[in-house]
């Protein structure tokens, strides 16, 4: 890629969408935002695309401003959502990324970094993830993310499409109060005083990626010659009941907790292993401990603006 390409950001508005969008313009290039929502900085030098992404011609109109690079986000992550409307999430995850890679194919746009999970893995118990661990995945979230990583792969070698599929771990950080995810639970409880409920025994391991240093991997995807499948994460797993406790620590409140029933099929632990991504340039700068800290900081800033 040149110094400055013309990249179109689907889900631009979004949590990791605007950090993305963000980083872009701060070294030049220039940005197509196509999101259901327009981009909350009404100042950013942005072209917008506000529509749904599941209509093929929107697809097409996005591609109209000349987009040299694409950065696909747009997705449905709840995965509960897509167990109670595997259909739903089928529609918005898979035909809208095989809509993108189309006109990637019709227009000659041959850089596409995609934002993948770990869940395409599925269940392997304590075993570490990595690139080479098969594809099984336990829900519907993580098979549509499977499938649209099989389309990637597909288009990367039909038609000289450049794709790099990203399996991030949990995101968090600066900008995540209106996510639904355990941490921004923690931090909006601790904001009021309130608890949360833990799952089980709370000793099942995650891994949680700061929001900056998943946006350095989809800024390093789109640097890459070859297409590629890359775990991105910490690189650190802790269990449910030690990230209650650091973000009491980052808090620096007792944040309630219950435990309640474990939900089936749930796994046990979510262990990566980064060294691919790694050897390529992916260097994380945030442990978990200053990751908290700064989301709590943010939390804090936020709720008092906004009295």
């Amino acid at each position: 890629m040149g110094n400055s390409v013309r990249v179109l950001v689907t889900g631009g508005a979004g949590f990791v969408g605007q950090h993305v969008v963000r980083a872009l313009l701060a070294r030049g290039d220039d940005v197509v935002v196509a999101d259901l929502n327009p981009f909350p900085d009404a100042s950013a030098p942005v072209i917008q695309e506000v529509g749904d992404l599941r209509d093929p011609e929107q697809v097409a109109r996005a591609f109209n401003h000349d987009v040299g690079a694409v950065i696909h986000l747009a997705a449905i992550t709840s995965v509960l959502q897509s167990v109670n409307d595997p259909d739903g999430v089928f529609r918005t995850n898979v035909l809208m990324t095989h809509y993108l890679l189309e006109q990637c194919r019709l227009r000659g746009v041959d850089r596409f970094v995609f934002a993948s999970t770990n869940a395409v893995v599925g269940n392997i118990g304590n075993e570490t993830i990595d690139e080479k661990s098969p594809l099984a995945p336990l829900t519907p979230y993580g098979a549509t993310k499977a499938s649209a990583e099989m389309l990637l792969s597909a288009y990367s070698a039909s038609y000289a499409v450049t794709t790099v599929a990203l399996r991030f771990t949990n995101i968090y950080g600066i900008g995540m109060q209106l996510k639904d995810s355990v941490i921004a639970r923690m931090m909006k409880a601790a904001l009021v005083g309130g608890g949360i409920e833990i799952y089980g025994d709370g000793e099942q391991v995650r891994d949680y990626v700061f929001v900056t240093d998943a946006v350095s991997s989809i800024l390093l995807g789109l640097t890459l010659s070859q297409s590629n499948v890359l775990t991105i994460g910490a690189a650190r797993s802790v269990s449910m009941n030690v990230l209650h406790q650091l973000t009491c620590v980052a808090t620096e409140t007792a944040i309630g907790a219950t435990h309640v029933a474990g939900k089936p099929g749930e796994m046990p632990a979510v262990i990566v292993d980064t060294s691919r991504a790694r050897g390529l340039g992916y260097a994380p700068a945030y442990t978990l401990e200053e990751g908290l800290r700064a989301t709590w900081l943010d939390f804090r800033a936020a709720a008092k603006s906004a009295v």
